[in-house]
C-alpha cells in the first residue's frame, strides 16, 4: 500500500481487526521510510446494487452518499467514526442482503433511519427531516413523538 504521507510504494501492517460486522477489515500500517501511520480498510467486492431514485432515474448504490448524510446528521453529536463506518457497513449489508439487483432510494433511506435510531435519537431526527422532507415545526413534533414513545413511524 502506498503511503500517502511520502508515497513510498511499501507499508507494513501494524494491527488488523474486523469491523462492520464482518464485512470490512481495518488495518493499520506504517510507512518504513517515514515512520508514519495511516489506516486502510479492505472490503470484498460485492454485487452491484442498482438505486431506483424518487424521479425513477437509476445509479448504483453508493455508500459514500450514505456516509455524507449521515456524517451530516451526526454533526456535533457524541457518534464517532467507527459507529459510523458501523452503520453503514450494516445498511449496506441490509441492503445487498436482499439478493436484488434493483431498490429504491426509498428503502436505503429507511434502512439508514433504522440503524440511527437506535444509535443516536438526534441524529435520527436530523436525518429523518431530510429524507422525509420535513415542512413545518409539526413534523418534527410528530417524528419526536413517535421517538420518545419508542414506536417506529409508519407513512
Amino acid at each position: 500500500m502506498k503511503c500517502p504521507f511520502c508515497k513510498n510504494l511499501d507499508s507494513r501492517v501494524v494491527d488488523s481487526r474486523v469491523s462492520g460486522e464482518g464485512f470490512t477489515i481495518r488495518r493499520r500500517r506504517e510507512c518504513p521510510k517515514c515512520q508514519n501511520r495511516f489506516t486502510t480498510y479492505e472490503q470484498v467486492a460485492e454485487t452491484k446494487v442498482t438505486v431506483i431514485k424518487k424521479d425513477h432515474s437509476r445509479e448504483p448504490f453508493d455508500r459514500e452518499k450514505i456516509r455524507i448524510g449521515v456524517a451530516v446528521a451526526c454533526y456535533k453529536r457524541p457518534v464517532s467514526p467507527e459507529q459510523i463506518d458501523n452503520l453503514i457497513a450494516e445498511v449496506e449489508a441490509s441492503v445487498l442482503g436482499r439478493n436484488e439487483a434493483e431498490i429504491t432510494s426509498g428503502e436505503v433511506g429507511e434502512f439508514v433511519m433504522e440503524h440511527l435510531r437506535s444509535l443516536d435519537q438526534v441524529a435520527y431526527v436530523r436525518f429523518a427531516s431530510v429524507y422525509r422532507e420535513f415542512q413545518d415545526a409539526s413534523d418534527f413534533e410528530s417524528e419526536i413523538r413517535h421517538v420518545l414513545a419508542g414506536q417506529p413511524r409508519t407513512e
